[in-house]
């Protein structure tokens, strides 16, 4: 068999010296940042430990940036958000077993939400490796164990030559639809071992493109082009793949109304004619999409909250197009199209036959009517004030980063994102504590924008240490703290489960004295001053803290 070398890189004399005679000093952790280097990597986030101190060295001989957090687990929520606002892949250095451990939380948020996260933890020494026992410090039977069932793939180092090879196939599974975190084990003795090896170039890590088969666009097509009432789900797919501009152009040509479901927030414009906005947990629309002879969802799983808790019975006939295949199908009988939901809507937007519906608009109206005076019933005036305060502070173009907290619960529903790929919360997973960091995250990504982060003041004891990253890096995002007192959400859901609630109420500092204290500009606000107070805040450079003392409620739910 021979092989034609005709396209092979041609090197310079200087080229071919270089890589002959690499320079002196350079261990496996030169060979981590080169390959993040040649892949494209700018930023890369983390916290040092023993065994990974080969790769953080490394980083001083690098052009690599470093954001370093105080927490583990709020590393990889600012991973999660770099990767969510750019669509790049982005890296987390970490060490092993209490360090690796501690980022698990952050790294199940980045897999529910399909955020490109590298995690690159040490190991232990090479010898202690397979389970033998030899009782080093932070030593696990099986570290792959501990996040096999929460990332994409997984990949172990043993030797340095490996190094560059683990890295880049982490990095193409990692941006291969659906995105997701993945995990590369690098033992602590080959991180810190001398290399003579050339030093790593331009790599190629090129993700796989998911394409719709064409059988299934042509099926999709008809039913959508012979339907009485389609109706469209939107979900966070059309916001990762950037497909609102397709989605909206779809939707115009077959007349078709569109709500997004909170992971897809602002994938369709929220005054447009046939928005049905994002009023998933209310039961007049739940019964609007039971209704859809023609239901197409995109990018969604149609999970828990995208429907209704598990009450939607959709009638008619559902197509479901998913990066994802285990969620194909995996809620309701449908047409499965395993596709990026990008490539997915640019096919079925050529394929389908132009429909006019005159009464669509009007049957989208109807619905937020009922929704809108079912709401209005409630008395929960002060809990739109405070929504509608943070929209009108909070500039169009500006990232938000909400945390598991009352407010952040009304404003998946009710809150006008604006533009896609702004708003984001850790509805995913739903764990306490992502807003702040992930706020750090998107900041280092884009300092050009002010960023918000939502907290409660549960939420927010989580990533009090995070003050000081953002005090250190000075990073232009502001923290809107809602102070009630405890466990908001839990208070509520437990005394209407069972009268009283128990381990809600909670002691909390003055978040006011304690941010200043890390040398944060902080005030105390109330729901008339808070758009003037937050709109102040996201306008002054570096971080701030606005702290809302507030009781607030949730609407009353309609799946119980």
């Amino acid at each position: 068999m021979s092989h034609d070398h005709d396209d092979r890189p041609q090197l310079t004399a200087a080229q071919a010296a270089a890589v002959l005679n690499p320079p002196a000093g350079r261990n496996g952790g030169d060979l981590v940042v080169e390959s993040l280097q040649g892949l494209g990597a700018t930023t890369v986030f983390g916290l040092p430990g023993q065994h990974a101190l080969g790769m953080f060295d490394a980083l001083r001989r690098s052009s690599l940036r470093y954001v370093g957090l105080r927490v583990e687990n709020n590393a990889g929520f600012a991973a999660d958000a770099y990767g969510r606002i750019t669509g790049e892949v982005a890296p987390l250095l970490l060490s092993t077993g209490p360090g690796a451990l501690t980022s698990l939380a952050a790294l199940q948020e980045a897999a529910a939400a399909s955020a490109p996260v590298l995690a690159i933890s040490s190991q232990i020494p090479t010898a202690g490796l397979g389970g033998r026992r030899h009782g080093y410090l932070h030593e696990l039977r099986d570290q792959q164990a501990s996040v096999r069932d929460i990332v994409k793939s997984v990949h172990t180092v043993r030797t340095a030559s490996q190094i560059p090879s683990a890295i880049a196939a982490a990095w193409e599974s990692a941006l291969t639809a659906p995105h997701g975190p993945v995990w590369v084990e690098i033992p602590q003795d080959v991180l810190l071992a001398g290399t003579t090896l050339p030093v790593v170039s331009a790599m190629d890590a090129t993700p796989r493109e998911l394409y719709p088969r064409p059988e299934l666009t042509i099926a999709a097509a008809h039913l959508l082009s012979e339907a009485e009432r389609p109706v469209i789900i939107a979900g966070g797919g059309v916001v990762r793949s950037d497909a609102s501009g397709k989605l909206r152009a779809l939707a115009e040509k077959i007349d078709a109304p569109v709500v997004t479901t909170f992971g897809g927030k602002g994938a369709f414009p929220w005054d447009h004619p046939l928005s049905l906005r994002s009023w998933l947990e209310d039961r007049h629309t739940t019964d609007f999409l039971e209704d859809a002879d023609v239901l197409l969802v995109v990018g969604s799983g149609l999970g828990e909250l995208s429907s209704n808790y598990h009450t939607f019975r959709p009638r008619g006939r559902v197509i479901q197009i998913e990066a994802d295949a285990g969620k194909l199908e995996s809620n309701h009988p449908a047409l499965g199209i395993h596709s990026d939901a990008r490539e997915a809507l640019a096919d079925l937007l050529e394929a389908v036959e132009r429909r006019a519906d005159p009464g669509a608009a009007e049957r989208v109206r109807s619905v937020l009517e009922k929704v809108r005076v079912r709401i209005e019933a409630q008395d929960l005036t002060l809990e739109q004030q405070v929504l509608a305060a943070v929209r009108e502070a909070l500039p169009d173009a500006a990232p938000s980063f909400w945390d598991m907290t009352i407010l952040a619960y009304w404003a998946w529903s009710a809150f006008d994102a604006r533009r896609p790929n702004t708003m984001h919360s850790a509805q995913g997973a739903g764990g306490l504590g992502y807003g702040f960091p992930a706020a750090i995250g998107a900041a280092a990504a884009d300092p050009t924008k002010p960023v918000l982060a939502v907290s409660g003041d549960g939420g927010a004891m989580y990533s009090i240490a995070e003050l000081a990253t953002a005090r250190q890096y000075d990073l232009p995002l502001t923290w809107l703290i809602v102070d009630d007192g405890g466990y908001g959400i839990l208070r509520e859901y437990m005394t209407g489960a069972f009268g009283e609630s128990t381990g809600t109420e909670l002691a909390r500092p003055d978040f006011v004295a304690l941010a200043e204290s890390f040398g944060v500009p902080a005030v105390r606000t109330g729901p008339d001053s808070l758009a003037a107070d937050l709109s102040k805040a996201l306008a002054t450079p570096g971080p701030s803290v606005v702290v809302l003392p507030a009781l607030l409620r949730m609407f009353e739910p309609t799946h119980l």
